[in-house]
């Protein structure tokens, strides 16, 4: 299969629970990902996304979200 690598970041539950989840349906994290991103693309997933961020918009309150992210992301590079 040709494509992209990416890095993301995810919380120590997330980890958790994407670790159960790929060991009881025998795939791997890749997979689990990519199935999640092909429900993302259809159009009940993506209406839900789409409800769930207007739900949760606003609630970062630690200022400019794209700076703390690039802030967090040049620990990396140490």
């Amino acid at each position: 299969m040709a494509g992209h690598r990416t890095i993301i970041t995810i919380s120590n539950d997330e980890k958790r629970w994407l670790s159960n989840y790929t060991k009881r349906h025998s795939i791997s994290m890749a997979e689990a990902v990519r199935r999640g991103i092909a429900c993302l693309k259809s159009s009940q997933g993506k209406a839900s996304y789409l409800m769930l961020l207007d739900e949760t918009k606003g609630i970062w309150t630690k200022g400019n979200g794209l700076k703390y992210q690039e802030e967090l992301r040049q620990e990396w590079d140490r």
